[in-house]
């Protein structure tokens, strides 16, 4: 193949989370995302609390779960790099120029659960939230920049984890349902290319990372995680295309090479 098909998709990507900023601006609520601290090579990301006591505290985003009776908080003495991030929100237009001079064919972005239904589980949409990103979707076409939209990345609202216990409970299906389907409806003749979740398989990878410290339970809760997930999935491949014929909706998987530590035939 001396060359790449005509339409293939060049392009970049970002998740709302890492490049929005905005955090809670506009009627945005939090996600838990926005209490996950920066981390550096040395120093695993963390997700904060106040426990009931009151005291602050902080554990690993991926492994252990709160402290019974403590709850999610933003502290002050911690740095949580999306609050602000390239703040995409306030600057899109100058971004999505530079992405045109690059010569991006695609875009691919998420759509920020929290900046549409601040809770989760609210009947109806935050108006802000939709009127941004309509307003991003137009800014791409008129750079012939075709969006691709994951419909979740990582930013399930804090209050459907605090209070339902995130993807655990079979309501995040009805939610997310509603969710998706607000937003086929909203950006039907704008995006057509979607993702419904991304990197689905972290969920069990994660804890496969951490060797011999995730427990039975924590995989029995990232099975589960993913089952109600997988449902949520179909769901919204079928509303999609039940909204637009034209949609073309997909999930999305991290695939990452793996290199043995040496080569002792026990590593490989």
């Amino acid at each position: 193949m001396s060359k790449f098909p005509k339409g293939f998709l060049w392009g970049g990507a970002t998740a709302a989370n890492q490049c929005e900023g905005a955090w809670n601006v506009d009627g945005r609520g939090p996600a838990k995302t926005d209490v996950t601290t920066g981390g550096t090579v040395n120093t695993p990301r963390m997700v904060t609390y106040i426990d009931k006591d009151g005291k602050p505290g902080a554990i690993p985003s991926h492994v252990d779960p709160l402290p019974e009776g403590a709850r999610y908080a933003v502290l002050d003495d911690y740095l949580y790099p999306n609050h602000n991030a390239i703040d995409f929100y306030h600057h899109y237009k100058e971004d999505i120029a530079l992405f045109g001079e690059m010569g991006f064919g695609v875009f691919r972005m998420s759509i920020s659960w929290s900046r549409l239904f601040p809770n989760g589980d609210e009947e109806t949409p935050n108006q802000k939230g939709i009127e941004f990103y309509r307003n991003v979707f137009k800014e791409l076409k008129a750079k012939n920049i075709e969006p691709l939209v994951t419909i979740w990345h990582f930013d399930t609202p804090l209050y459907l984890e605090e209070h339902y216990g995130g993807w655990n409970n079979r309501k995040l299906i009805e939610f997310y349902d509603r969710f998706a389907r607000t937003c086929f409806t909203e950006f039907k003749g704008l995006v057509k290319y979607w993702l419904t979740f991304n990197e689905i398989n972290n969920t069990v990878m994660f804890l496969e990372m951490f060797g011999n410290k995730a427990t039975d339970e924590m995989y029995q809760s990232a099975y589960q995680q993913l089952h109600y997930q997988f449902v949520a999935s179909a769901h919204a491949v079928k509303i999609g295309h039940e909204i637009d014929p034209e949609n073309k909706i997909g999930c999305m998987i991290c695939g990452i090479t793996f290199y043995p530590g040496s080569c002792d035939p026990k590593d490989i």
